[in-house]
C-alpha cells in the first residue's frame, strides 16, 4: 500500500472512530429520507430550496468552475467543489461528533501567464464529519438554502449570485458569482440518467454563464479580474454503474451566451457505457442529447509525472450542437484527492473551437478514472 494511501485510512479512521463506513445504500431507509429527498423522475426541482442540502441522499456535489480575464486571452482558471457523502453510521448517536455525513472540499487555481518552473497549478483540499443535524463550526450544509462550509471555506446563495471563498497555504479565492441566466436543469427537467439501469440517475441542474469577479492567488501572487463561471449542483443514490470506471465531462460558456454539457461514462477498455449532456442557447429552452447523439474522441495525451496516469487532454466532439475540438489550456492540471475523497483526476481550463479552428468558448473539462477505478 503507498504512503498516501495509508495517510488517507489514518485520516478516516480518526474521522469515523465508532465503525467501518457501512454501504452508502443503508443510509436511505425509510426512517432517514426527508419528505423530497428521494432521487426520482417524478420529482420537480424548487427553489430556492433545492440549492441546499439533501441529507439523504448517498452522494452531493456543488461545483464551482470558471476563469479570469478575457476571451481572447484568459488569465486563470479556478475549480472549488464541496462534496457530501452520507456514510449510513451512528444515525441513533445523539454526539455532535457521530459521523453521520462526510463533507469535502477541492480548490485549484491555474494561473496561465505563469511558466511549469513556477508552478502555473495548485490545489488544497479539506475533510470533515458531521453529525448531519445542526450547523458545527468544522463544516455543515444548510438544507433549505444554498450554504455549505468546511472551516474557512465556503459557498453560500447570496439571491442574484453564489459567493465562493478559500484561503490556504498554497492558494486563495474569493469570487463572486452573478448569476445572468435561468439556472438549467440537466436531463428531463432535472432528472439525468447516469446508466442502463433506471436507478443510475441523479437531479442535476447547472448555472451557466455566471459573472464572475474577485480575487484569486496562488503561490504568493495574487490576481484580480473579471470574467466567467458555471456551477453544476447534483444528488444521488446511485450513479455509477458497476462497470464504469469513471467519466469524461465538459462544461462549457460559450461567447454568444450559450452553454454547452457533455459527458460519457466509460468501462475499463475505454468504450462508453452511457452519454449525455445538453446544449442551451441565449434565451432558449435547452436541448438534451439521448445518449446516442454524442460522441467523445480522445486525441493527444499527457501523462502526468507525479502518478503516471495518461490524460486525454484534446477532444473532438461530435453532439447535436455541432463539432467541436476541446483543448486544455495548461496539460499539467492534476488534481492529487488522495486525501479527502480517495481519488486522482484531471480537471482544467479548457477551449472550445469550432470546425474552422476559432475559440467559440471556456470551460472546464473532468476526467476521472485514468488513474484508478473511481469509487463513489
Amino acid at each position: 500500500m503507498n504512503p498516501q494511501r495509508r495517510r488517507w485510512l489514518r485520516r478516516l479512521a480518526a474521522l469515523a472512530p465508532l465503525a467501518p463506513l457501512a454501504p452508502m445504500a443503508a443510509a436511505s431507509g425509510p426512517n432517514h429520507t426527508p419528505p423530497g429527498d428521494t432521487i426520482s423522475a417524478d420529482r420537480m426541482l424548487a427553489f430556492p430550496q433545492d440549492h441546499g442540502a439533501h441529507l439523504a441522499a448517498r452522494t452531493e456535489w456543488w461545483y464551482a468552475t470558471g476563469w479570469l480575464g478575457s476571451e481572447a486571452a484568459p488569465t486563470h482558471g479556478f475549480q472549488i467543489t464541496f462534496f457530501r457523502s452520507r456514510t449510513g453510521l451512528a444515525e441513533g448517536n445523539p454526539s455532535r461528533f457521530a459521523a453521520r455525513q462526510l463533507l469535502f472540499a477541492h480548490a485549484a487555481v491555474t494561473a496561465l501567464a505563469l511558466s511549469d518552473a513556477a508552478r502555473p497549478h495548485g490545489h488544497d483540499q479539506r475533510i470533515v464529519r458531521w453529525n448531519g443535524r445542526e450547523p458545527a463550526a468544522g463544516g455543515h450544509a444548510a438544507v433549505g438554502s444554498g450554504a455549505v462550509q468546511l472551516g474557512g471555506w465556503s459557498l453560500h446563495d447570496n439571491g442574484d449570485a453564489w459567493r465562493a471563498r478559500a484561503d490556504g497555504p498554497a492558494l486563495a479565492l474569493d469570487l463572486r458569482l452573478a448569476r445572468s441566466q435561468p439556472l438549467l436543469r440537466q436531463g428531463r427537467a432535472g432528472f439525468s440518467r447516469k446508466g442502463p439501469e433506471a436507478g443510475q440517475a441523479s437531479h442535476y441542474y447547472s448555472e451557466v454563464q455566471l459573472a464572475a469577479s474577485g480575487r484569486l492567488a496562488l503561490e504568493g501572487r495574487e490576481a484580480q479580474g473579471q470574467g466567467r463561471a458555471w456551477l453544476d449542483h447534483e444528488w444521488s443514490d446511485q450513479i455509477l454503474a458497476a462497470d464504469a470506471v469513471g467519466w469524461d465531462w465538459m462544461g462549457i460558456n460559450l461567447f454568444d451566451g450559450s452553454a454547452l454539457t457533455a459527458f460519457v461514462l466509460r468501462r475499463a477498455d475505454g468504450s462508453a457505457l452511457w452519454a449525455g449532456g445538453s446544449f442551451r442557447a441565449a434565451g432558449a429552452a435547452p436541448r438534451s442529447f439521448a445518449p446516442d447523439e454524442l460522441r467523445l474522441i480522445a486525441g493527444r495525451r499527457w501523462r502526468s509525472p507525479a502518478t503516471g496516469a495518461s490524460y486525454p487532454v484534446a477532444w473532438q466532439l461530435v453532439s447535436p450542437a455541432g463539432r467541436h475540438s476541446l483543448r486544455a489550456l495548461a496539460d499539467a492540471q492534476e488534481l492529487d484527492s488522495r486525501a479527502s475523497t480517495g481519488t486522482v483526476y484531471w480537471e482544467g481550463l479548457s477551449e472550445l473551437l469550432d470546425g474552422q479552428g476559432r475559440r467559440v468558448g471556456l470551460g472546464y473539462l473532468e476526467m476521472t478514472g485514468y488513474a484508478g477505478a473511481l469509487k463513489l
